[in-house]
């Protein structure tokens, strides 16, 4: 709950029986992915996921760019479009590489992440907004935001939550999420600031979060997302968008968990397997690991695939046999 200059003065949200219910399922969906070794997806889903987060967040903003057009500007490949559009793609480009270089609980780190957004978009990128802000719906005002004045000291109580609050850290991105929009730190780029950095306190959680397009998720239901947001701006609490959150969370794991459950091919088995360990040696009993429901026979035969093919290098013999990627 709030006063009328937007201090927080009580709780952010009230714990709800669809809280727990959605916590404790996409618990279990990252038992999944962590059991099953899907924190760090295929490369080329990563990149097909990436894609996506980048053409769902700028696309609730208003951009106009395709996916395919969004994958040319990443091959450095000419696209034809309208400049700022351009211009937001590369900034986002930029923002979402460096995801696992920024820090989720530093304010400093969070104003580096806009500056990447927004540069050459605004004319104070990675700068506090200091003067008065409304959210503009139609032809009223859907949201008045909180004075420029106290805007510095609401993200430093926010980003206190963060270091200190007791909630879990997927909670507390989702919380997080809300809160900044409400405050709107900024002159512009307020909504993807709140996507990227739910996905930077996400990565916290669990790793597999930075392959994750929630965004596009929040994009199907742009509408119930907006409003959602004015609920709570009413209630004075986050707790619906909580609840919002926590359901397209669910959901894109619950995809990616369905996703890694075709059948690979032998090859396509081996190249997810050395995605995920890199240039480190193995044996086929780690191999397994990885893929538990295939048998040794299969595990033996695509390991000899991956020799034959010149992908592995192998010393020893049988299931004493090391491997090592070329």
């Amino acid at each position: 709950m709030r006063s009328n200059d937007g201090i927080m003065i009580h709780k952010y949200y009230e714990g709800t029986p669809q809280i727990i219910n959605l916590s404790t399922e996409i618990g279990r969906l990252l038992g999944v992915v962590d059991a099953t070794h899907l924190q760090k997806p295929q490369a080329e889903l990563r990149k097909k996921n990436k894609v996506k987060t980048i053409r769902a967040s700028l696309a609730i903003e208003g951009n106009t760019l395709s996916e395919d057009q969004i994958t040319a500007i990443i091959e450095n490949k000419r696209v034809t479009g309208p400049s700022r559009d351009i211009k937001e793609v590369e900034n986002a480009i930029r923002a979402y590489d460096n995801l696992s270089n920024f820090d989720a609980f530093s304010k400093e780190s969070y104003l580096e992440a806009h500056r990447l957004l927004m540069s050459g978009l605004v004319d104070t990128p990675g700068q506090f907004r200091t003067g008065s802000v409304g959210v503009i719906q139609g032809d009223r005002i859907a949201h008045l935001a909180p004075p420029g004045w106290n805007v510095d000291n609401l993200m430093t109580t926010l980003f206190g939550y963060l270091k200190e609050g007791e909630d879990n850290l997927i909670i507390k991105s989702c919380v997080f999420h809300y809160e900044m929009e409400f405050i709107h730190p900024f002159m512009d780029g307020n909504g993807r600031m709140g996507r990227l950095w739910q996905t930077v306190i996400l990565m916290k959680a669990n790793p597999v979060f930075e392959f994750l397009p929630i965004e596009q998720e929040i994009k199907k239901s742009q509408e119930e997302y907006y409003h959602v947001l004015s609920q709570c701006d009413k209630e004075g609490l986050s707790t619906k968008f909580v609840e919002y959150l926590l359901s397209k969370i669910k959901i894109s794991l619950a995809e990616l968990v369905a996703a890694q459950r075709v059948n690979y091919t032998d090859l396509e088995r081996l190249n997810y397997f050395l995605d995920q360990i890199g240039t480190a040696p193995f044996t086929r009993k780690d191999y397994l690991r990885v893929f538990p429901k295939i048998s040794t026979a299969t595990a033996t035969r695509d390991l000899k695939k991956g020799v034959e093919e010149g992908i592995l290098t192998r010393n020893g013999k049988d299931r004493l046999a090391n491997y090592q990627k070329k």
